[in-house]
């Protein structure tokens, strides 16, 4: 789109600025939003992860610490339901070799109480409650045939007790069973998100995975039911199961996109037995973000709008001066000279134009009225020159007929014989006459072209017979005393449409040029073809080819070309002028071309 008139160009200007300021305003937001909203969020999460471990370290201790506070006399299932335990055993000594449980086993040979996370196998799990056997049995979803977890995971807690002398008789150890334990999960997002939910889903997660499996979450599916069963994601997987690192990053999670962070769950060994996940609904960042985005934008509007306002009225304001100004310079175009412009207005600049221009405009008007008389003098100046051309061309041209017949009838004898010296005598006369009568005739044709009285008058006429033959006969004498060839190439049968007396004024000045300027024993080619409906004509004669600095001149009136082998042949430069203006009166064109060993003048006229 071409946008034409200053006033679109500002307003476009204006717009474009005040666009890109929106549109750079709108990035900073958008940057500034994930900036400080969704990555402080993930960085947030990575704390929250943090939290959560603890938390759930803390449960561990917390299982350690009621069981340090209770007697073992009494029976052991009465105590677990009063510590709320999903089990507890004891283990004597003697068995220590064949205990489960890798936590049993350190107790043995620290003899330090301790607790920690370990998966507890189906042979363990088959001593248990009939309640704890079916929570570890979670059925594993999107398999192709029906499958349910192995075993489970339990936070475990394990007492060494000591005997009379000192020696650890047996180990008391008991825990939770991780799987489906929804009362622990719940109590972790509590901790640390609170109760906020955004459209009926818990803004903040927390999942944890057997392996890559969900056994414990409060992330709902899409029926609303805790997702448990489902599978972790296998970026996340690769992760955090085979490589042991912390995977953070958005995560789609059954269905829904959270700011998630990821960490391995380790045994007392430090083997990677399941995964902790905490997760923050990405819906509610997202909502937020569109919403400050929103607000943006509208400001970016209001700001674009309230700019185009202000635009309009600006350019309004600072045009309208421009717009006379503008008037006033067709008025001068027009010829209205003197034409002037109001030189106040509110802009300092606008006035200091308008006055400049007024000035200019009253010098213009002064000079026009000087140029006016000044060329009416010229004009008075050169119809005295071009009737003093024309005086004298006249004149002389009555003398000279006289004169050359005279000399020509000395030369030939026909007034008596000459001896030697005179005849020497009267050729160089007959020259210097021969001159003078061609530079007569070609200050006639000037003064002709120069009056714009160069009348044409077309007739068909045989280019060969009726022109050239004619100019090569009346230049024969000249170019048998410098010995060169004529070569005539041109159909005789070929007719053109031309005045012949201007036609064969051009033929004489051609003809006449290749003779004086051509080389000593040199060749004159003669040739003429069709070209578009036109005759092309071409004289050629060998000689010092034209310089390409030398070409602009060849065509002016009174010019002469500096050639130092050629300073004594006589000139008016005159003829390729006078050539050049008849044949463009014809309607056609002449050029030259250097050759290697010479040159060519080529013309084109109409054809009959």
């Amino acid at each position: 789109m071409k946008i034409k008139t200053l006033k679109n160009r500002l307003l476009f200007s204006f717009l474009t600025v005040n666009l890109v300021l929106a549109v750079s305003v709108f990035c900073l937001g958008y940057w500034v939003i994930q900036q400080q909203l969704f990555e402080r969020t993930q960085k947030q999460v990575n704390h929250y992860l943090d939290s959560a471990r603890l938390f759930y370290a803390s449960e561990i201790e917390n299982i350690g610490t009621r069981m340090k506070l209770v007697s073992y006399n009494q029976d052991l299932e009465t105590l677990r339901k009063s510590l709320d335990l999903d089990y507890l055993f004891r283990l004597s000594s003697d068995n220590a070799r064949i205990a489960a449980s890798r936590i049993v086993q350190k107790v043995f040979e620290s003899r330090v109480p301790m607790g920690g996370t370990r998966l507890a196998g189906p042979e363990e799990l088959a001593r248990m409650p009939e309640a704890v056997r079916q929570r570890a049995r979670i059925p594993i979803k999107g398999s192709s045939k029906e499958e349910f977890t192995e075993g489970g995971i339990v936070k475990e807690y394990a007492l060494p007790l000591l005997g009379p002398d000192g020696q650890i008789e047996s180990v008391i150890y008991g825990g939770r069973l991780v799987n489906q334990d929804y009362i622990f999960v719940d109590k972790l997002r509590l901790l640390v998100f609170g109760e906020e939910q955004y459209r009926g889903k818990p803004v903040g997660t927390v999942t944890i995975f057997q392996d890559g499996i969900r056994i414990a979450t409060n992330v709902l599916d899409k029926e609303g039911r805790r997702a448990v069963g489902t599978h972790v994601s296998q970026a996340v997987y690769d992760s955090v199961i085979r490589e042991g690192r912390r995977w953070h990053d958005r995560a789609e999670v059954v269905g829904n996109w959270y700011r998630s962070a990821y960490e391995p769950i380790r045994d007392i060994d430090g083997n990677i037995i399941g995964i902790l996940y905490v997760g923050i609904l990405e819906e509610q960042l997202t909502d937020i973000a569109a919403k400050i985005l929103v607000l943006f934008l509208l400001a970016a509007a209001a700001a674009l709008l309230l700019a185009g306002i202000v635009a309009f009225v600006l350019t309004g304001s600072i045009l309208h001066p421009i717009t006379l100004l503008l008037e006033a310079t067709r008025k001068l175009a027009k010829g209205e000279w003197g034409h002037e412009v109001p030189a106040q207005t509110s802009v300092e600049e606008l006035d200091q134009l308008a006055k400049s221009f007024n000035e200019m405009s009253a010098q213009l008007r002064h000079r026009e009225l000087s140029l006016k008389i000044s060329n009416e003098k010229l004009a008075e100046l050169n119809k005295s020159y071009l009737d003093l051309i024309g005086f004298v061309a006249h004149e002389l041209k009555g003398m000279l007929a006289s004169a050359v017949i005279n000399a020509y009838s000395l030369r030939d004898g026909l007034l008596g014989m000459l001896n030697f010296k005179q005849k020497r005598a009267i050729d160089s006369i007959c020259r210097n006459l021969d001159y003078l009568d061609a530079t007569v005739k070609k200050f006639l044709n000037l003064s002709r072209i120069e009056r714009e009285k160069l009348e044409i008058n077309k007739q068909p006429i045989c280019l060969r017979k009726d022109i050239v033959d004619i100019s090569v006969q009346t230049f024969s004498k000249l170019i048998e005393d410098k010995q060169m060839t004529v070569v005539n190439r041109i159909d005789p049968a070929l007719r053109v449409n031309a005045d012949p007396d201007l036609l064969q004024i051009v033929a004489n000045n051609l003809i006449n040029n290749a003779a004086k300027y051509g080389a000593e024993g040199g060749r004159i080619e003669l040739s003429a073809r069709l070209l578009d409906g036109r005759v092309e004509v071409e004289v050629y004669n060998d000689g010092r080819p034209i310089q390409p600095n030398e070409l602009p001149l060849l065509f002016k009136k009174f010019s002469r070309l500096d050639n130092p082998d050629k300073k004594k042949v006589k000139g008016t430069g005159l003829g390729l002028y006078i050539t050049k203006q008849i044949i463009e009166a014809h309607g056609g064109q002449i050029r030259v071309e250097p050759r290697a060993a010479g040159n060519a003048f080529i013309f084109q006229i109409e054809r009959e």
